[in-house]
């Protein structure tokens, strides 16, 4: 999951995966045997137990993953419904995925499940005396812990008023106006540092800018070397119609919080080259 894209497919499937596994570890951290398949034979109970079961051909079973969300929110105070929910949708998701064929991951914003997602492992690891730096490492645990605290800001949820009287100002003014302005946030757009979004006002092209959260990451192609790092948004701005957001919090509530990546290209020759320490010094001129 951490070596992909956050906006990838994959990097939704594995975090799948990964919750699962997470959840089985917790509930097992109460005791192996809620873990265990109640089956007739009760041979996995009995191997979860640490005895070895005399059954031919033993191979031990576990719960399903439903059956094991359910009795975590039994068992941890804060593991909630709401979180049995998200890891009953999320696997669900990966079910269909693996099982199916369908692309159940696809075209679905980061935006929309991260947060509750590390909500639930940072609970899950919490229960096991663990925390997020543990499982995913101290760059993306101070991510997570932006997110979770974005999700939970019911302050920010003010900031729909404010799309809303944008919008209404916006579609007040007469369609060649508009046209005009558009076009003019277009160019602006371009010309802009920042990653490039349709307005939820007005639907024009706007700016998010943010902070890296992720080392540079480059690649080697004929010649040119492709340089893409990860950012998370906290400021945002459209000329034609004048709203500005700021902080992740409020950006999550109208959609604008996923992870954004920026390119840039460099000549390889270039980008290698030693630094020339003349930089800086005048010509020299010996003529006469």
């Amino acid at each position: 999951m951490s070596a992909l894209d956050s906006d990838d497919w994959e990097y939704a499937l594995w975090s799948s995966l990964a919750i699962e596994l997470l959840a089985r570890a917790a509930l097992a951290n109460v005791s192996p045997a809620l873990v265990a398949e109640g089956d007739k034979s009760w041979s996995s109970l009995y191997h979860a137990l640490g005895f070895t079961p005399n059954e031919e051909k033993f191979f031990p079973k576990s719960i399903p993953i439903s059956e094991v969300f359910k009795r975590l929110s039994a068992i941890l105070p804060d593991f909630t419904k709401e979180h049995e929910n998200f890891g009953l949708q999320h696997t669900g998701r990966r079910n269909s995925e693996l099982h199916s064929g369908e692309p159940a991951f696809d075209g679905i914003k980061g935006s929309t499940w991260q947060p509750r997602f590390y909500q639930a492992c940072e609970i899950l690891l919490d229960s096991m005396g663990m925390t997020l730096m543990d499982f995913v490492g101290e760059d993306e645990a101070n991510v997570a812990q932006k997110l979770i605290a974005a999700a939970v800001d019911d302050s920010a949820k003010a900031v729909k008023g404010e799309v809303e009287a944008h919008k209404k100002v916006w579609l007040a003014k007469p369609e060649q106006e508009r046209t005009t302005l558009g076009a003019q946030a277009a160019v602006w757009a371009t010309r802009q540092s920042g990653h490039r979004v349709d307005c939820p006002a007005c639907g024009s092209q706007a700016l998010l800018s943010g902070e890296p959260v992720s080392a540079p990451n480059q690649r080697l192609s004929d010649g040119e070397i492709t340089e893409t790092q990860e950012y998370l948004p906290n400021q945002f701005e459209c000329i034609a119609c004048g709203l500005k957001i700021a902080g992740l919090s409020r950006l999550a509530v109208v959609g604008l919080s996923d992870r954004y990546k920026k390119t840039q290209f460099y000549d390889a020759a270039e980008y290698y080259a030693p630094k020339d320490d003349w930089v800086g010094y005048e010509d020299d001129n010996n003529e006469y």
